[in-house]
């Protein structure tokens, strides 16, 4: 017991023990903030006083400035392992719970805090850096996938401008051929804005039975009125310039509508923030850019007249029929009889020099019905898209209907083959999306007489001398007489 003053004795209070927390924050703010009022790093002037006498803490002693070197290193040391453990059980119990495991986002934040904190670029106001580090951290956590979804809105952004300059590009383009070529007495701009919004609706397919000749049906309707347009657009231009300004236009016209798909989905993910409709446009889009980027470039092909890449199987069968009579047959396409290797061929391809792709099937159909199905094999000729690490040009061999648009023709060859027993034989020639519809390069060029040899070695591997082969060769014409 002890007296307090004032007469009356009390018992010596016990002092409570600090909880762990509470504990460990006294001491790392003890060794923070210092000793005697003062930082620890910052200790204060000497004052003379010999009266004075020394504050002593555990662990300790600081006389104004003057410090035991052996016995603060030690207190440093027990502090840090002190903040250590402190910042162990901070770990601990903030835990964030993520698609089922448990992410120590505390733990990563200390190791970055420490990092810079080595480095002390700033001094004592280093905090400041570490609050940064908290607040870009945290705004990472709730907005991360914001901020991902405007990167991607930005890089759609830039494309979307790109391919606004090709449509504009294209429209242009057209319209300049159009007054240049056709000599129209009035602006066709009006009918080529029209022309370039012009939409096709496939037949229903429902019932599958006779959805081809439905198909067909469409398709030749839709032909002959955009060459009707032509026509009225361009009325001075002759029947080869008027399907080189067709096909000019379909060029403008899908570079048009790309652009208006990719817009549609653009604004669609940017109205409603949705990040999966932005994260699968910003993934396509670099197949749908090269794409574009080959109809850009196919506009001045289509406009001048000169050979695309997918014209590779015409150029070898105008090289086949090149000096022999030729007669025409339905529908577009011209047929050559020519001596093969001791064999009757028949060269078939679509009508040149104007961009044409005739009705390959039809006039395959036509030669097979005039010799009434005696015909020993078949073999077509067209180019292919090539795989990445593919060489432009590569020449390859295989079986079936090389010939590609929407399956009519192939669906009318194999019927006839079918009908008759006739084996079919293909030979393609590589070449990309861009090389397609892009002038024709010399590596495609050069192709054209590989192919003539594999031809002949196919027919004298599956011909016997004296037999009647079909030798037809797919793709745009545009550019390749016969």
């Amino acid at each position: 017991m002890a007296d307090s003053g004032y007469g009356k004795p009390y018992a010596k209070k016990k002092p409570k023990p600090f909880c762990e927390s509470e504990k460990l924050m006294s001491t790392s703010l003890t060794c923070i903030l210092g000793f005697a009022g003062h930082r620890a790093r910052d200790p204060p002037d000497p004052i003379p006083n010999s009266e004075v006498k020394p504050r002593s803490v555990p662990g300790c002693s600081v006389v104004f400035g003057h410090v035991n070197p052996g016995k603060l290193a030690a207190s440093l040391n027990q502090c840090l392992n002190l903040e250590e453990t402190y910042l162990k059980l901070i770990t601990k119990r903030l835990l964030v719970f993520s698609k089922g495991e448990f992410v120590n986002l505390i733990a990563l934040i200390m190791t970055l805090q420490n990092q810079v904190a080595q480095l002390d670029p700033l001094g004592e106001y280093s905090w400041i850096l570490n609050l940064l580090f908290y607040v870009v951290f945290i705004a990472f956590i709730f907005y991360g996938q914001r901020i991902q979804m405007y990167v991607m809105i930005r890089e759609v952004e830039g494309s979307l401008y790109k391919l606004k300059y090709m449509k504009d590009e294209g429209r242009k383009t057209a319209i300049e051929t159009i007054k240049e070529i056709g000599k129209p007495q009035t602006d066709p701009t009006v009918r080529v804005d029209r022309y370039l919004e012009y939409f096709t609706i496939p037949p229903q397919s429902l019932d599958p039975a006779g959805v081809v000749w439905k198909l067909e049906h469409i398709l030749d309707v839709r032909d002959v009125r955009m060459k009707d347009e032509v026509k009225l657009m361009a009325p001075s231009a002759d029947e080869t310039q008027t399907n080189n300004l067709e096909n000019t236009l379909e060029a403008a016209m899908a570079l048009n509508y790309i652009y208006k798909v990719i817009r549609h989905f653009y604004l669609l993910g940017k109205k409603t923030l949705s990040l999966y409709v932005i994260m699968q446009l910003q993934m396509i889009l670099p197949l749908i850019m090269r794409e574009a980027e080959a109809y850009a470039n196919a506009l001045k092909a289509f406009a001048y007249g000169q050979p695309i890449g997918d014209g590779a199987g015409a150029l070898v069968m105008a090289k086949l029929m090149h000096g022999h009579e030729i007669r025409k047959i339905p529908k577009d396409c011209v047929v050559a009889t020519i001596p093969l290797e001791g064999r009757t061929a028949y060269a078939i391809k679509a009508e040149g020099p104007g961009g044409n792709v005739g009705k390959i099937g039809d006039g395959i159909k036509t030669i097979i019905d005039e010799n009434e199905g005696k015909i020993a094999t078949i073999v077509m000729v067209d180019a292919a898209m090539k795989l990445e690490g593919e060489e432009v040009g590569e020449v390859a061999e295989g079986v079936g209907t090389a010939i590609g648009g929407p399956g009519v023709d192939q669906f009318k060859i194999e019927e006839s083959l079918v009908k008759y027993r006739i084996p079919i034989n293909a030979v393609i020639i590589r070449e990309d999306i861009g090389d397609a519809v892009s002038p024709m390069r010399k590596e495609i060029f050069d192709a054209a007489d590989k192919v003539i040899e594999r031809i002949k070695q196919v027919v004298l591997e599956r011909t016997k001398e004296g037999d009647k082969v079909i030798i037809a060769g797919a793709g745009n014409s545009i550019g390749i007489g016969q």
